[in-house]
């Protein structure tokens, strides 16, 4: 009788535990797309204030020319950082390079680099990955003495 209940017990801590186990990675993934789901409504908010800006026909050069920043970095060559180069092209801005840990994922045709690898003096560099501004501007800080600004002050503030 003791082993019966011995058994029973294991078998209920067990499976205790596995509940467990599943409540966590269930509250994991749920955490992340909690995470995710802020990260692409900032994202909105932001291209939605741009898609104003060109509606009411301005252009994100307009803030470099006025803060006298002719040679600017894009940090994050993901679909923000991209439109801003498409955004930049033609006008009086030059882009020197971009910045990206993800190297090889993006499709723009200037030189992007490792963010310990950064090549020369610009003038400014413009944070596009917006959710992590603080961190990446705390990082760039002890690697340049250029203005760090972020894409979503500049889509604000144009």
């Amino acid at each position: 009788m003791k082993k019966e209940t011995i058994s029973v017990f294991s078998a209920l801590v067990g499976a205790l535990a596995g509940a467990g186990a599943v409540g966590k990675a269930e509250r994991d993934k749920r955490k992340k797309a909690e995470r995710l789901s802020g990260k692409f409504l900032a994202m909105f908010h932001m291209m939605n204030q741009w898609v104003k800006v060109k509606q009411e026909g301005k252009n994100l050069s307009s803030f470099f020319e006025k803060n006298n920043y002719r040679k600017v970095a894009i940090y994050g060559m993901s679909y923000i950082g991209e439109t801003l180069l498409e955004e930049l092209k033609g006008t009086e801005i030059e882009v020197a390079y971009g910045i990206d840990k993800r190297v090889l994922s993006s499709h723009a045709d200037i030189t992007i680099v490792l963010p310990e690898e950064l090549p020369g003096h610009v003038d400014a560099i413009v944070v596009t990955a917006i959710d992590f501004f603080d961190e990446i501007e705390e990082m760039l800080k002890e690697k340049v003495e250029c203005p760090i600004v972020s894409i979503e002050d500049i889509v604000f503030e144009v």
